[in-house]
């Protein structure tokens, strides 16, 4: 892997999707950044990362011949390379709130951001994870906590780093491999509010009554709902309020 270790950046997705446009790179690239300027996360929204406290970076992996409509099993896959790395410093509560938010009890640990490069057709992933490691305090996100809040210890980064990226191999390779069953029946085994009453809440502002039974394979949450029938929504069409 060639690691690439930043000061400052806007963002970390951002300057890797730069860099493996203008290289031919056949290995997997490391951005790590000391303070990220305009860290981004799902719908646009910002992440509020203290300067050297936690972990900002991006991991690119090419994936050529890959075929598209299989992308969020990359998702699933990210989600649980972060859970097992938070499990092996003693996170507990691990959930992953759809799509790929981390949570432990219902507090956001993590941020997943993933996005493609296409070259001729897909060309590679991009992993952007915003780890909250030791900070305390959150300013601008109520719902936020990290692994000193979590377990009362100091940790070092690149620890916890060296951690993810182990399981980012193992996960990796289970994508190589076609293990999309297992990775599916992992993912949902995972979900936050899994089976129970839950509200959500539409683009138009009506709100929503159903249960959360799992995801589809191209990464849509299926809901039942109150008539006994299922639904499909993508991240645009519905918001969990919890």
């Amino acid at each position: 892997m060639h690691i690439v270790k930043l000061n400052a950046t806007t963002s970390t997705n951002t300057y890797l999707k730069e860099y493996a446009r203008e290289l031919d790179s056949k290995e997997d690239i490391l951005v790590v950044t000391h303070t990220q300027l305009e860290g981004r996360g799902q719908r646009g929204a910002s992440w509020e990362s203290e300067p050297g406290k936690n972990l900002t970076f991006s991991v690119f992996k090419r994936v050529e011949g890959f075929r598209a409509d299989r992308t969020f099993y990359m998702t699933m896959a990210a989600s649980l390379m972060v859970v097992d790395t938070l499990k092996h410093f003693g996170v507990r509560q691990l959930s992953v709130k759809w799509p790929n938010d981390i949570l432990a009890g219902n507090l956001k640990i993590c941020g997943i951001l993933i996005e493609t490069v296409l070259r001729d057709g897909l060309y590679g992933v991009i992993l952007g994870v915003g780890l909250n490691v030791n900070q305390k305090v959150f300013q601008e996100a109520p719902r936020a906590t990290s692994l000193l809040n979590q377990t009362g210890k100091i940790h070092d980064l690149e620890e916890v780093l060296n951690r993810f990226l182990e399981a980012f191999y193992t996960y990796a390779k289970r994508v190589e491999e076609f293990d999309f069953t297992g990775l599916h029946k992992s993912y949902e085994q995972r979900l936050f509010r899994r089976n129970k009453v839950s509200t959500f809440q539409l683009p138009e502002g009506e709100l929503l009554t159903g249960i959360i039974s799992g995801v589809s394979k191209n990464g849509k949450l299926i809901l039942q709902l109150e008539d006994e029938l299922s639904r499909e929504f993508d991240l645009k069409e519905i918001k969990l309020l919890y």
